[in-house]
C-alpha cells in the first residue's frame, strides 16, 4: 500500500570547489605546477602573466538571464557529487570519456637515457668465445638476473626453462659451468645464489693478503657464525686473536652486498625536493615564506572577456549565439573556479605553516630536535580553526626548508608522553635521546633494550623494554647482539 510522509535529512554535501581545493592543497610544489600548466591547456580562457583588472569589470556585471530561453540551467543540486570524488580533477567542460582515473598517482620513477644493467652484462658476455649454445644459455643465466646482481633461481628451474622456452635440452652441469662465466663478469659479485656466494666471488678477486684468505674461510666454513656475530666462536674455531679477526672483517665490510644496485642506481635520477616554505631566522625572530612557485599570476583571458561582452550587446541572440554564451560562461566560470582555488590554496598553506612553525618554535630558533614540543594534527586543526583532514593533507606532502635542512612537515607531528616530573614531552625527544644514547655506548658491549631501558629511566624517561624496541625498530636500528665490534 502506498503511503506518504514528510521527513526531514540534515545532510553535508561539499561543493565541487571545495573539492578541487582539497585536490591543490594536497599537490606538493612541482605536482602543483604541472596542475596549473594542465588547466592552462585545457581551459583557453585561463591566462597567465599580469592583468588589467579594468577591462574585465563589465563581466562581472553580466548577467546570462538574456539568454536563460531555450538553453538548460545548471543548478548546484543537481550535480552529482560522487563524480566529483572520483574524478574531480577533470573540469566539468571536458568529456567523460577517459581511460584513467584522475585520482591516479604516478608513481612510475624516471630513468637517465643508458643501457640497461642486464644489457651491461650482455655486452660483456660478446668478448668471450662460446658456442651458439652456450651464448643462448649465458644469456638467459642474465636474463634471469634481478636488479640486485643475483640469480634467484634454481639451476634445475633454469633447465626446465630452457627447454621449454629455447628448445635446448643440455644438462646441469653445463649450465653451472656458463654461470661460473658470467659470474665473471662486473661488477663483482653479480650472478651469484646467496650472499654468501656473492662475497666470496668478490674476496676472491681481491689481492691475496692473510686478512683476504682468512675473511675466505670465515665465509666458507663458519658464515654463521659471521653473520650472528659470535666473534667468541671465530677466535676459538679459527685460533686467532682479536687484532686478526677485525682485520679479516674490515675485508668483508668493504665488500657490496648488492653488487647490481650501484649499476642500476646510477641511472634513476635523483628526484629534487622542492620546498613549500622556507623559515628563516632574522633578528632571533622567525620569518615564514611562501614559495613564489606556489603563487602564480593566472586571470581570466581578456580575448573570451570581449567574446561575451560581444554577445551581450548583440540586439538578438540565435540559438547557436545562445550555445556560444553557455560555452564561454562554463569556460570562464571554471577559470575564475580555479584563481579563487588557488588563492584558498596559499591562505590555507600559509595559516597551517604559521601555527606549526609558532608550535616548534623552540626547535626552529635553535635546530635541537630534543626542542619538539608533543603536536598532533588535531592541535593545529584547533588553532587555525579548520578540519584535521586539512592539516593533514598539508603535512603529509609538503616540505619546508630549515636553516637546518630541508623537512617534511609531518616529521614535526609527534606523539606525548610523561616523563618522571609529569610532564609531556615528544616521542621525538625520547628518540632523539635513545639514539644518542646508542651512539655513544660501548660496541663492544652493545646494552640491550632493558639497559637502554634503565638508562632512558636515569635520564627522567620511564620507558617500558617493548617500547624500547619499538622505538629502535623505528630508527632502523639492529638488536645489542647485531650491533657488537671486535
Amino acid at each position: 500500500m502506498l503511503k506518504q510522509s514528510l521527513n526531514f535529512k540534515l545532510l553535508q554535501k561539499l561543493s565541487p570547489q571545495q573539492i578541487q581545493l582539497m585536490k591543490l592543497i594536497q599537490l606538493p610544489t612541482q605536482a602543483f605546477e604541472q596542475r596549473i600548466k594542465q588547466e592552462l591547456e585545457e581551459n583557453p580562457a585561463l591566462d597567465s602573466g599580469s592583468e588589467d583588472q579594468d577591462e574585465f569589470d563589465e563581466f562581472d556585471e553580466f548577467q546570462q538571464d538574456d539568454y536563460d530561453e531555450g538553453t538548460e540551467k545548471i543548478d548546484a543540486e543537481d550535480i552529482n557529487i560522487d563524480e566529483y570524488l572520483s574524478d574531480d580533477e577533470i573540469p566539468n567542460y571536458k568529456t567523460q570519456a577517459n581511460n584513467y582515473s584522475a585520482d591516479d598517482e604516478d608513481r612510475q620513477i624516471p630513468y637517465a637515457a643508458g643501457i640497461s644493467f642486464n644489457q651491461h652484462l650482455k655486452n660483456q658476455l660478446r668478448t668471450v668465445s662460446l658456442t651458439e649454445q652456450e651464448s643462448i644459455i649465458a644469456e638467459f643465466l642474465v636474463g634471469s638476473i634481478d636488479d640486485s646482481g643475483y640469480l634467484r633461481r634454481a639451476i634445475v628451474d633454469v633447465l626446465d626453462d630452457l627447454a621449454f622456452t629455447q628448445n635446448i635440452f643440455t644438462e646441469e652441469e653445463e649450465v653451472k659451468r656458463m654461470l661460473q662465466i658470467v659470474q665473471r663478469l662486473d661488477p663483482a659479485g653479480v650472478g651469484a645464489q646467496s650472499l654468501k656466494d656473492c662475497l666470496l666471488i668478490q674476496l676472491k678477486r681481491k689481492k691475496e693478503t692473510k686478512s683476504r684468505l682468512m675473511a675466505i674461510a670465515i665465509m666458507e666454513q663458519s658464515f654463521e657464525h659471521f653473520a650472528k656475530k659470535h666473534y667468541k666462536k671465530l677466535l676459538n674455531k679459527f685460533d686467532i686473536d682479536e687484532e686478526q679477526l677485525r682485520e679479516a672483517i674490515s675485508e668483508i665490510e668493504k665488500l657490496n652486498p648488492k653488487p647490481g644496485g650501484a649499476y642500476v642506481g646510477a641511472n634513476k635520477i635523483a628526484e629534487q625536493i622542492v620546498p613549500d616554505f622556507t623559515i628563516r631566522i632574522v633578528e632571533d625572530e622567525l620569518e615564514l615564506v611562501l614559495n613564489s612557485r606556489n603563487a602564480p599570476e593566472l586571470h581570466v583571458s581578456g580575448e573570451y572577456n570581449n567574446m561575451m561582452l560581444g554577445y551581450k550587446n548583440a540586439k538578438e541572440a540565435t540559438k547557436s549565439q545562445k550555445d556560444a554564451v553557455q560555452f564561454i560562461k562554463q569556460k570562464l566560470d571554471a577559470a575564475k573556479w580555479f584563481i579563487e582555488a588557488i588563492k584558498q590554496r596559499q591562505q590555507t598553506l600559509l595559516l597551517n605553516m604559521n601555527a606549526i612553525m609558532q608550535h616548534q618554535r623552540a626547535y626552529f630558533l635553535s635546530g635541537d630536535e630534543r626542542k619538539l614540543k608533543p603536536m598532533i594534527l588535531k592541535d593545529i586543526a584547533e588553532v587555525i580553526g579548520m578540519d584535521v583532514s586539512t592539516v593533514s593533507r598539508v603535512a603529509n606532502s609538503k616540505y619546508v626548508a630549515t636553516p637546518y635542512g630541508t623537512k617534511l612537515i609531518k616529521e614535526f607531528f609527534s606523539e606525548s608522553m610523561k616523563n618522571d616530573q609529569g610532564e609531556d614531552v615528544s616521542t621525538r625527544e625520547i628518540k632523539k635521546i635513545l639514539e644518542t644514547i646508542i651512539t655513544e655506548e660501548s660496541k663492544k658491549k652493545p646494552l640491550t633494550d632493558d639497559k637502554l631501558a634503565a638508562a632512558l629511566k636515569d635520564r627522567g624517561y620511564p620507558i617500558a623494554r617493548r617500547t624500547i624496541a619499538k622505538y629502535r625498530e623505528q630508527l632502523d636500528i639492529p638488536v645489542a647482539r647485531l650491533r657488537k665490534k671486535i
